[in-house]
């Protein structure tokens, strides 16, 4: 991919991220019980953050995916486009080690799913690969910040509550948006030829 279309790619997966971070996603309950209760919505409990993450990567590949992710976290240092907020003191939430996990996350996505062939297995592959990047990442700096500075006296969580906080419960709601990616992403990929 041409160095523009990169950067192009880079800034529509910061905008996308952006974006997702104050986007809760929902599913719908099961259509066998549209007739009865009509069409109702279902949080995952989760924002489409991470899907963004995951869809620049699949769609702008590894490069792409990298400059959009190190722009966001550049960018919520200066400004509250996190999640809780922004600055420089986000550095030392619990929760900073994941944001450095996009920037590895969608390199991870991005090199393979244009390294793998295009089919839908491969790009699901791709988004779960980039997904646990992320949450060894985070998992890591929760890891280094309890042994550093004591975990527990900045936000009252043990090690093990973090790591269920911040990795475990919020698994199968972005387990969900990685399928949603995949989809996507693969049919982006054939309508845009590439």
């Amino acid at each position: 991919m041409s160095a523009p279309h990169e950067l192009v790619w880079a800034l529509i997966g910061l905008l996308l991220t952006i974006g997702g971070t104050f986007l809760e996603a929902f599913v719908t309950n099961p259509p066998w019980d549209w007739s009865s209760q009509g069409i109702q919505p279902i949080s995952l409990g989760v924002t489409c953050q991470i899907g963004a993450v995951l869809l620049v990567g699949c769609l702008g590949g590894k490069n792409a995916g990298v400059l959009s992710q190190i722009a966001y976290v550049v960018l919520g240092l200066i400004l509250p486009v996190f999640d809780q907020g922004g600055g420089l003191g986000y550095v030392i939430k619990p929760m900073f080690g994941y944001l450095l996990g996009f920037i590895a996350g969608a390199w991870v996505c991005g090199f393979l799913a244009f390294r793998l062939p295009l089919r839908l297995e491969s790009l699901g592959f791709s988004c779960l690969c980039g997904l646990f990047t992320i949450h060894i990442y985070g998992i890591g700096y929760l890891t280094i910040f309890h042994l550093i500075f004591d975990l527990t006296s900045m936000d009252s969580l043990s090690l093990m509550d973090a790591m269920l906080k911040y990795s475990i419960y919020p698994l199968p709601g972005q387990l969900s948006i990685v399928c949603a990616v995949t989809v996507v992403a693969y049919t982006l990929r054939h309508l845009l030829f590439y």
